[in-house]
């Protein structure tokens, strides 16, 4: 394939995300059509077959995108903190208030789970979460335990909680609630006096 025709194909699957992450982002899964994306994106239908199968297709690839720039902005709370454990506790702190976020709260937490059900959509933030405890583990800071299943715990605890929040009509109440229980369960995690 010619270097021209490559980028061309990664063009039109950018646009076509750019749009449906726009269109799921304001209108909700349900309430968008595959016109709207195509249109858009200035393609046409058999755009999104190609390159997507279909419109759960398309959310499938507009979730991954999300996952990991969720990932990134996560990864990098966690690198910036001036000692490990306290990038860790920040770094669960902060995927709780993204459920506030109107693109992640919609598209992430209320539509991809009834429509994609469970597919392993944030795999970015569980690997990246079990390095960080592995480090923590190594570290002396945390008790140790399976990362794999550690990440696979606290990550579920998170992503409920997060729903939890995104789908209550006072947000911001919940959030405190969730930060408060996020408290008591990190003490519970940690070999250090404070958390």
């Amino acid at each position: 394939m010619s270097r021209a025709r490559a980028e061309m194909i990664e063009d039109t699957r950018a646009r076509l995300i750019a749009s449906a992450r726009r269109a799921f982002a304001t209108q909700g899964y349900a309430n968008t059509s595959m016109d709207d994306f195509t249109a858009s994106a200035g393609l046409t239908r058999g755009a999104l077959y190609h390159h997507f199968g279909d419109k759960k297709g398309l959310l499938a690839a507009v979730v991954a995108q999300l996952d990991s720039e969720m990932d990134v902005r996560l990864q990098r709370i966690s690198e910036q903190a001036v000692e490990p454990w306290s990038g860790f506790c920040e770094r669960c702190r902060a995927y709780l208030r993204m459920a506030q976020d109107p693109e992640i709260q919609r598209i992430v937490l209320q539509d991809a789970p009834a429509v994609l059900g469970d597919t392993g959509s944030q795999q970015h933030c569980v690997e990246s979460l079990r390095q960080l405890l592995e480090a923590l583990m190594q570290a002396g800071l945390m008790p140790t335990a399976s990362s794999h299943a550690l990440a696979q715990l606290i990550n579920g605890s998170l992503v409920n909680t997060a729903l939890w929040i995104a789908r209550d009509e006072h947000p911001s109440t919940r959030l405190e609630e969730g930060l408060q229980g996020l408290e008591l369960l990190l003490r519970g995690l940690s070999l250090t006096p404070t958390a």
